[in-house]
């Protein structure tokens, strides 16, 4: 049995709380358990805002059981070849919100991907080319076609697992950057640092969050 705690914190004061995972792994099959979005009321109160309960079998199909919302999400994946080139896909519908996603990834080799998402019944649809360069440094383009606007993600490993990464969304000039950090922790823990930067409101000081992790096994 594993179990994972976070805690969030944040600058702006409002970004601050606990989450909690727990999961066992009975035969082929995942469960887990999650309480995420925990938030602080006060210096010692915690308001338990979301309770999540998985079941999932890699590779197959996960369902997600939102206890708080009274939500169930299906998703089921699989993975083929077309003229040696394999393909992944998902077919992901959640309940309460009447919505249906399709995800489907074409892999070229170990370097290059091209990704598309749609929406069923819209026109929210997005294409993603992902460029890995002397597999380390991945570049990330993504046009989104009902909002006709382009984003850009770069991220480099360094440091023998750390991961900075940097986004850009054109359309409402956020650029963010996180820096995903295991290297001055233990082996079972990550610190991730981000900060985002509203480009259109000049350079100002950036919002803060930092969040860490600890994972533990029974």
């Amino acid at each position: 049995m594993n179990a994972a705690v976070s805690f969030i914190g944040g600058t702006n004061g409002n970004k601050k709380g606990l989450s909690a995972t727990l999961a066992a792994n009975p035969g082929d099959l995942k469960l887990r358990a999650s309480l995420s979005d925990t938030n602080f009321s006060d210096g010692s109160t915690l308001n338990f805002d979301d309770l999540l309960l998985s079941v999932e079998k890699p590779g197959s199909f996960i369902i997600d059981f939102d206890i708080t919302k009274k939500d169930v999400q299906f998703q089921f994946m699989n993975t083929f070849k077309v003229e040696g080139k394999q393909i992944n896909w998902s077919y992901t519908h959640m309940r309460n919100d009447h919505r249906t996603v399709l995800d489907g990834t074409l892999v070229f080799d170990t370097a290059n991907k091209l990704s598309a998402r749609h929406e069923l019944g819209s026109f929210n649809c997005k294409l993603k080319y992902s460029y890995v360069h002397r597999g380390s440094t991945t570049f990330e383009p993504c046009y989104d076609l009902e909002k006709k606007s382009w984003d850009l993600a770069v991220s480099r490993r360094i440091l023998g697992g750390d991961l900075i990464k940097a986004n850009y969304e054109t359309l409402s000039q956020v650029l963010g950057v996180e820096w995903s950090c295991s290297s001055l922790v233990n082996e079972d823990g990550r610190v991730k640092v981000l900060a985002s930067f509203n480009l259109a409101e000049g350079f100002h000081t950036p919002k803060l969050s930092v969040q860490s992790m600890w994972n533990f096994q029974a």
